[in-house]
């Protein structure tokens, strides 16, 4: 597969900030055409003008919130009421919550669901037979190395990621033969603004060397550009080391790892047999 961006019209969704916005950029950059869409509508009208006044390319921003019920047509229609087609999809928006499960807001952790599971289903059902039609693009859905390890504390969103790293493989074989690809984008600890709000803690997540948004972006940009890009990409060579370790050892070996690794509370204390 050889990606012509300058025939692509790509929809990315959490476009504002973060591993997004750096794909936007290195989108446009090749001359794509962009549908941005995010929740914080002034941070995204500022982003689209820039890409436009830098790059030359059309970008259409629309300030939107995954959550609803109806997010794949309601979105669906809000991009042909602007008279666009879209031919690949990005499926980056994410949030997630830290602490035990025992203690979350149930109400938080189905949003978390809407935003990080159902959104990108229903995102890719709707505008699958505009990408079909076109039969040249790419579907690219943002995981995470938390999708080959449970991850106590954070146990929806390892949960939701592991959901989008199966959907992305299973798409990437249905999709053979077709001109459309599908792939999951695989980052860990990256320098953004993801855990803001996810509850006390949470900065264990950020400890320890950081990849940036743009080597994340780059990674994606490199996979598309293979001969034959396969289901899943892994940012970062020691994050890929972390994923091959992990198939080294049991699943319950490796919760109990991620458990100490997570809680500060039990990483002074001896494993349990």
């Amino acid at each position: 597969m050889t990606v012509d961006y300058r025939s692509q019209t790509v929809l990315l969704t959490g476009a504002s900030s973060g591993i997004g916005a750096a794909l936007t950029a290195a989108l446009a950059a090749r001359g794509a055409n962009l549908v941005l869409v995010a929740r914080r509508a002034e941070r995204l009208a500022s982003l689209a003008e820039d890409l436009r006044r830098t790059h030359g390319v059309r970008v259409e921003a629309i300030p939107f919130d995954l959550t609803s019920p109806a997010a794949g047509n309601e979105l669906r229609d809000a991009v042909a009421d602007r008279d666009v087609e879209v031919t690949s999809l990005v499926n980056n928006a994410a949030f997630g919550t830290f602490g035990p499960f025992a203690g979350a807001d149930p109400g938080r952790l189905a949003a978390e669901i809407a935003v990080d599971v159902t959104a990108p289903v229903a995102l890719t059902a709707a505008f699958m037979p505009q990408m079909l039609s076109a039969g040249n693009g790419f579907i690219v859905n943002v995981a995470g190395v938390t999708a080959y390890l449970p991850s106590p504390r954070m146990a929806v969103y390892s949960a939701a990621k592991a959901f989008v790293l199966s959907f992305s493989e299973s798409l990437w074989t249905e999709l053979r033969g077709t001109g459309l690809t599908a792939c999951a984008v695989c980052p860990g600890a990256t320098d953004t603004d993801f855990t803001t709000g996810m509850g006390p803690g949470a900065g264990v997540l950020t400890s320890g060397r950081m990849r940036t948004p743009e080597d994340v972006a780059a990674t994606a940009i490199r996979h598309l550009d293979r001969r034959n890009p396969g289901p899943a990409v892994i940012d970062g060579r020691a994050n890929r080391m972390s994923v091959i370790m992990s198939r080294l050892t049991s699943r319950r070996t490796s919760a109990r790892m991620m458990d100490r690794v997570f809680d500060p509370d039990r990483r002074s204390k001896p494993a349990a047999a």
